[in-house]
């Protein structure tokens, strides 16, 4: 682009020229004032200079250019500013006011204080009206004898158990976690910043009362825009001093220093808290589903054991069963070769009678549905007379 044509550009306050980067490069690397009017004189032998000479020579008839260019890059820069922390501002204000009026919190608060009172119950600390709201990161890092539960374990379970109503605290304190990443001091510094933009130039204005040339337009853009920026200026002012009396009613709740303990550092360490807790009631969950499997896995085994020593029981009572029935057969059998005579008769003898002894057999089988009490009697009476015979024998 010709030099002439980025002059025109910087009159008028518009075109290609105008960006951020291309005036923040000009700002920084263009010669101090009283350089650029003593290049004046070296107008008359500008195909002599180099490049970088003409161009100064060129722009530097712009009477106040550099203050007109940082004017210009703060036009540009104007609503990235205001996005930069306006809604940190919002964010933080929300935060102070959710938790100064959110119940369910004040009620955890209590609880952790009586949790605290009653664990050092006998010593100097036992009777305590209160705690740094630091302390709440410290739940995690206080555990049991077991090494395995926190305090914060035991906060969550209790909440679960006696007071569910305030599970849902983190829903009355939702822009901690915003709240919690807004620098007051990135803040503060970004508003005076802005402050001074704005009063250059409406300095600048006040300067340019009368426009150099015919395309200088200065005024007519800028004008404008200063006017509209004091506005939004005066409004997020007034948001931040809200904001900070906000805070420093929250000190005064919470009975802390404000100067001390910054606004970044109050919303972390609560925001931490609520992860903790997030954290925890997760832990606790599965702590819950693994101790229902060793149930189940302990019921069943349990069960299996016993359907297994019903079975070895009834194995056992089958077996005393066939034993008892074994030796009411031996004596069936005896009885029967008593009464057939082949108890008496030699091994040859009772291979000839064996087909005889048949039909014996299924008569005898018909006796031995008689009843019990009879079989063990003619038993007892046939083991006598076989004693008898075979004594006289």
């Amino acid at each position: 682009m010709p030099y002439v044509e980025v002059k025109r550009c910087l009159f008028r306050c518009e075109g290609p020229v105008i960006s951020d980067n291309i005036l923040q490069g000009l700002i920084q690397y263009l010669p101090p004032p009283d350089q650029l009017s003593k290049l004046q004189m070296y107008k008359d032998q500008y195909d002599d200079l180099t490049e970088a000479e003409q161009f100064c020579v060129t722009i530097s008839t712009i009477k106040r250019l550099l203050p007109r260019l940082r004017s210009l890059s703060f036009m540009l820069r104007y609503e990235e500013l205001i996005q930069d922390i306006k809604p940190d501002i919002v964010a933080a204000t929300t935060a102070c006011e959710e938790v100064k009026s959110s119940k369910k919190f004040a009620r955890i608060l209590e609880l952790i204080l009586l949790l605290g009172n009653y664990m050092n119950s006998g010593s100097k600390n036992g009777q305590a009206f209160g705690f740094e709201i630091s302390f709440l990161t410290k739940l995690t890092s206080t555990k049991d004898i077991d090494n395995k539960q926190t305090l914060m374990h035991y906060l969550v379970d209790t909440i679960e158990r006696k007071f569910p109503e305030c599970l849902s605290f983190i829903e009355e304190i939702a822009h901690v976690d915003r709240a919690s990443r807004v620098s007051l001091e990135n803040v503060q510094r970004t508003l005076c910043q802005m402050e001074t933009n704005i009063r250059n130039l409406e300095q600048d204005l006040t300067n340019a009362k009368v426009p150099q040339c015919d395309e200088d337009l200065f005024i007519d853009v800028m004008k404008p825009f200063a006017k509209k920026a004091r506005e939004s200026y005066e409004v997020l002012q007034n948001m931040f001093k809200n904001m900070d009396t906000l805070y420093k009613d929250i000190s005064e709740f919470f009975s802390f220093d404000k100067q001390k303990y910054t606004i970044e550092e109050f919303f972390g360490d609560i925001k931490t808290f609520k992860d903790d807790f997030l954290q925890s009631q997760k832990e606790i969950i599965k702590l819950k589903e693994g101790e229902e499997k060793q149930r189940r896995t302990r019921e069943a085994r349990e069960k299996a054991e016993a359907e297994k020593a019903t079975r070895a029981a009834r194995k056992r009572a089958l077996v005393d069963m066939n034993a008892h029935e074994t030796q009411e057969g031996v004596m069936d059998s005896l009885m029967e070769a008593l009464q057939t005579g082949s108890a008496f008769s030699r091994p040859d003898q009772r291979r000839k009678r064996q087909t005889r002894v048949a039909g014996a057999e299924r008569r005898a089988q018909l006796n031995r549905s008689r009843s019990r009490t009879g079989l063990v009697g003619t038993g007892l009476l046939g083991r006598e007379l076989s004693t008898e015979l075979l004594s006289s024998a």
